[in-house]
């Protein structure tokens, strides 16, 4: 019996001892497995607190942009318990990128930010787009591309259009053209058409030679707005005072200088080798000359691969060997705009360089050996030598917009 107790006391200590053990177990895999979550927890707190230093980077950065505060290429930001590293790019391409890496106990996360120029985009489908004023063509004046007027189109001696022209609004009519495309008019006079034909029911097909078809429609050609509206025009006009007013502002003899955004209570002349480099929208209120070899173009860092524009609300004349040009990037164009209802509200002469030119209110002059990429304006006139040679990426112009060029975030997101 003796015996028989000694054992069952045994096994009794044994099992306590395997409860204890098996106890002892779950306890310590409940501590790990709590510990394992306090130390997910924590990293997963401490990751969270990287992030939003990294943030916290990136709008300091973008603060110090809009701002023009001082800043430089990488600076170090204090985020409560963490940090941030900041590195802003140099502008390529009418943007910079802004990389943030925000450190908490050694825990990264990293921020990275796309901030560029905003823009608008506008769009110049024809070489020439014309409103009632018309077109008129004397000499060897001769535009390269297609042509929508809702006027007349005339010439004096079959001028040269290479594409294809539409004639808006019944009574209106081309004469006296070479047409390398189609035409679609409401009336066709002594002109030579290398395509088809199609003129509205009531007018009249007089002496034309059509390589192509001719037909006939009885709806008359609905009119076209100029690609521009008047709020536009307007938004630029703030975006341009925005950055302040100043009176008159010449450049002269080899001067060169850089403006914009700008207001100008008065007039603007660039002469003789002076160079203005534009680095945000100019507003005229004035007469705008610039003439004698001189250069108004694009700041490459301001625009990059997009346009800008100076306005006039007076006449602009542009004269003897100007260049006046984008940034330099492909897609960037400098466009001079006048809502000068005057005949002409823009007169080019004498040999020079263009990339855009716009009448909202009136006709556009085009005199001896011009070229230039797009017009479009109340009316037009082209004499002598003068030149439209369209540009295919004009189809989808960005010009700039906002204060100072317009600067907005295109991207935001974590990249590590």
């Amino acid at each position: 019996m003796s015996k028989g107790r000694e054992k069952k006391g045994f096994a009794a200590l044994l099992a306590v001892i395997l409860v204890l053990v098996v106890m002892l177990a779950i306890g310590i895999s409940l501590t790990v497995l709590s510990l394992g979550e306090y130390r997910i927890s924590r990293n997963t707190i401490k990751s969270s607190q990287a992030y939003y230093s990294a943030e916290a980077g990136i709008e300091d950065a973008l603060l110090r942009l809009k701002k023009k505060m001082d800043w430089s290429s990488s600076y170090t930001l204090k985020v409560g318990e963490g940090s941030a590293v900041t590195t802003i790019s140099d502008i390529i391409g009418g943007s910079r990128t802004i990389t943030s890496e925000g450190d908490v106990s050694n825990r990264i996360r990293k921020v990275q930010v796309v901030y560029e120029i905003s823009s608008q985009e506008t769009s110049f489908y024809y070489g020439a787009q014309v409103g009632k004023g018309g077109i008129q063509m004397e000499n060897k004046a001769k535009i390269e591309g297609n042509v929508f007027s809702n006027g007349s189109i005339i010439g004096t001696s079959k001028q040269e259009i290479t594409g294809s022209v539409i004639v808006a609004t019944n009574g209106n009519k081309i004469e006296q053209l070479d047409i390398g495309g189609d035409a679609k008019v409401y009336t066709c006079e002594n002109s030579e058409i290398e395509g088809g034909l199609t003129y509205v029911s009531g007018g009249k097909v007089i002496n034309c030679n059509v390589a192509g078809s001719i037909e006939s429609q009885p709806d008359e050609i609905p009119p076209k707005d100029l690609p521009i509206s008047e709020s536009t025009i307007d938004q630029w006009k703030k975006d341009a005072e925005s950055g302040g007013t100043i009176g008159d502002y010449t450049l002269s003899g080899n001067q060169e200088g850089a403006l914009g955004p700008k207001k100008i209570e008065g007039r603007l002349t660039v002469q003789n080798n002076a160079k203005l480099k534009v680095t945000g929208t100019i507003w005229v209120t004035g007469e705008i000359v610039i003439k004698n070899n001189s250069q108004v173009f694009l700041d490459k860092d301001s625009y990059g691969s997009k346009s800008g524009v100076i306005i006039s609300d007076s006449k602009i004349t542009v004269q003897n060997e100007t260049r006046i040009f984008g940034s330099g990037e492909e897609g960037s164009y400098l466009m001079l705009l006048s809502t000068f209802s005057g005949d002409p509200a823009i007169l080019i002469q004498n040999s020079p360089e263009l990339d855009i030119i716009y009448a909202s209110q009136g006709r556009i002059e085009l005199q001896n050996n011009i070229r230039l990429r797009q017009v479009s304006g109340w009316g037009l006139r082209l004499k002598n030598n003068a030149q439209v040679i369209y540009e295919v990426g004009l189809e989808d112009v960005s010009f700039s917009s906002g204060p100072g060029g317009g600067w907005k975030v295109v991207s935001w997101k974590e990249v590590e």
